[in-house]
């Protein structure tokens, strides 16, 4: 369903994203409650990257998702987005069969058990590059669609002009970018450790484990399983932009500190109660690293294109 502003026009929908990196349990619950009275009116939920990561299990995230859902927000589980183990398949098949909350498919497998059954929404990790495909996911029961990250805003015009009726659009605006994943822990070979012996050496990096060049140049962050972009990718000057294209949701993908604050500048942002510029000068204080928006203009990832803040 839109949303509308106060002044009557179309109003994006802020997601926020499942945590990527792994934090202590107390931490997430902590986090969680306050995103219960934040601004955004979508939250994803789950481990995406490493099933073990136990600090929650599946009866768990319920939990939360029960806090958010009381609390008004749609809630949305997501599945892991490399399956290597018959218990990881179980738990991709317990998330889909659940039968009280949307579930976001980041393979194929989990499309396949959730089609002809509750909608769903098809993850960034599908790889959704033309208009054919997304007529696929469509026709299996998608009802949202998340934009791939490193495709640019030519691109998505282009597959605008065509999705299918009824099917939302959601951008991934903000957050480090989940670029890849391995069978191998690049965490755990750090501290020469085995992937099956890894000691949970991700708790020790809650917003992953930075690699440089050898310049001391920021390269890519290493997640466990997954690797990131070292650059933060930040889109909140192209929200007008995104609404003119019929960009239904944009997504803010959490970081261990100033997440609320985060979200409270998009809210002002897509509001419009902050101008381009003013919503990017409150936001540079709060990033983990530099900023990078080089995908959304047909450029390489890590470059800066949209203008600096004065």
């Amino acid at each position: 369903m839109k949303r509308i502003d106060e002044n009557g026009n179309s109003m994006l929908k802020l997601a926020l994203g499942p945590i990527l990196t792994y934090w202590p349990r107390a931490t997430v619950f902590e986090f969680y409650q306050t995103v219960a009275t934040s601004a955004v009116e979508i939250v994803y939920l789950g481990e995406t990257v490493c099933s073990r990561r136990h600090e929650l299990r599946l009866s768990d995230w319920l939990e939360v998702a029960e806090l958010l859902a009381n609390s008004g927000k749609e809630v949305v589980l997501s599945t892991q987005a490399l399956i290597e183990s018959g218990s990881e398949l179980t738990t991709m098949r317990k998330i889909a069969g659940n039968a009280r909350f949307t579930v976001e498919a980041n393979d194929m497998g989990a499309v396949r058990n959730l089609q002809g059954g509750t909608p769903f929404v098809a993850g960034p990790h599908l790889n959704v590059y033309n208009g054919p495909t997304l007529d696929l996911l469509a026709g299996l029961g998608a009802r949202r669609w998340v934009m791939p990250l490193e495709m640019g805003r030519e691109a998505l015009e282009r597959i605008q002009s065509t999705r299918p009726a009824g099917l939302e659009t959601e951008v991934f605006a903000y957050g480090r970018m989940p670029l890849a994943f391995s069978a191998r822990c690049f965490t755990a070979r750090n501290r020469n450790l085995p992937k099956d012996d890894c000691q949970f050496s991700c708790l020790q990096h809650p917003d992953g484990l930075l690699l440089q060049t050898r310049e001391s140049e920021p390269f890519l962050v290493l997640n466990g399983t997954q690797t990131q972009s070292a650059l933060v990718y930040n889109l909140v000057r192209e929200l007008g932009d995104m609404r003119a294209l019929g960009v239904d949701v944009v997504r803010i993908s959490p970081q261990a500190s100033g997440c609320t604050e985060v979200i409270a500048v998009f809210d002002r942002a897509r509001r419009e109660q902050l101008s381009a510029a003013e919503a990017a000068a409150q936001i540079e204080p709060l990033l983990p690293a530099p900023m990078c928006d080089g995908y959304w203009f047909g450029k390489p990832g890590l470059e800066r294109h949209g203008a600096a803040p004065q």
